[in-house]
């Protein structure tokens, strides 16, 4: 089938990078099956991961389908984009009808991303993942892909303002290998095994992460276990509304 947004869009968002001349590390973009479905599971510390999540996929010739808020879909300018890149949207008073959406897309052979975490996390550590992904692979039958990202939350993060203005920010993306999700297995453990397979990714992503702060007024983004200033996890699960 044609991808007359998708695959525009993603040449819009490499355009900019380009410009930007982000510099984007990719590595392990192979554990990404070429054909088939999976369900790409990835940590959320910005609003532009999803673009990054997709970027790992690309190599291997996919497009992700990502599930996202539904009041994303209602904005007049995402919200055709998102359409049109056959996005899922997630209202999470009735998460069923997205629950079954992202099943049949599973089924049809395509690759669905999941943020389990289901918010960004202001800490830009793990959050608790919900069970979700891992039921969804288990029905489907298709294996799941653990993503970790570093970096992104300087771009575009709750709580900060948007800043792609900077040039030559890093940004590392790790792929990791698949993480079966059997039938006869707990969908809990698997969710527990998927979060420790992410966290490990997410601190070998830290540790190949090229740039260090400058001074004090530049340690926002580093959580605050790493010697940064990002809230504690406890802190920031306060200030939420």
């Amino acid at each position: 089938m044609a991808e007359l947004v998708y695959r525009p869009v993603v040449g819009a968002a490499r355009t900019l990078f380009k410009a930007l001349d982000l510099k984007i590390d990719i590595q392990g973009s192979e554990n990404i099956p070429r054909s088939g479905g999976a369900v790409l599971v990835s940590n959320h510390i910005g609003y532009l991961d999803f673009i990054f999540t997709g970027l790992a996929a690309l190599p291997q010739k996919r497009l992700v389908r990502f599930m996202a808020k539904e009041s994303v879909f209602r904005h007049r300018v995402s919200g055709p984009l998102m359409r049109g890149m056959k996005h899922i949207p997630v209202d999470r008073k009735q998460g069923e009808a997205a629950y079954r959406h992202a099943l049949e897309a599973l089924r049809a052979g395509e690759i669905v991303g999941v943020f389990p975490e289901a918010t960004i996390s202001e800490s830009f550590t793990l959050k608790s993942f919900k069970s979700g992904a891992a039921r969804l692979a288990q029905e489907a039958g298709v294996p799941l892909i653990p993503v970790a990202l570093w970096g992104t939350q300087r771009l575009w993060t709750k709580g900060r303002p948007r800043n792609l203005r900077r040039s030559h920010i890093p940004v590392t993306i790790r792929v990791g290998e698949p993480v079966p999700a059997p039938t006869d297995q707990y969908a809990g453990a698997i969710t527990r095994r998927l979060r420790e397979r992410v966290q490990e990714l997410l601190e070998s992503a830290q540790r190949a992460y090229p740039v260090r702060p400058l001074d004090a007024s530049d340690t926002w983004w580093v959580p605050a276990h790493l010697g940064g200033t990002a809230p504690a996890p406890a802190t920031a699960r306060e200030s939420r509304p």
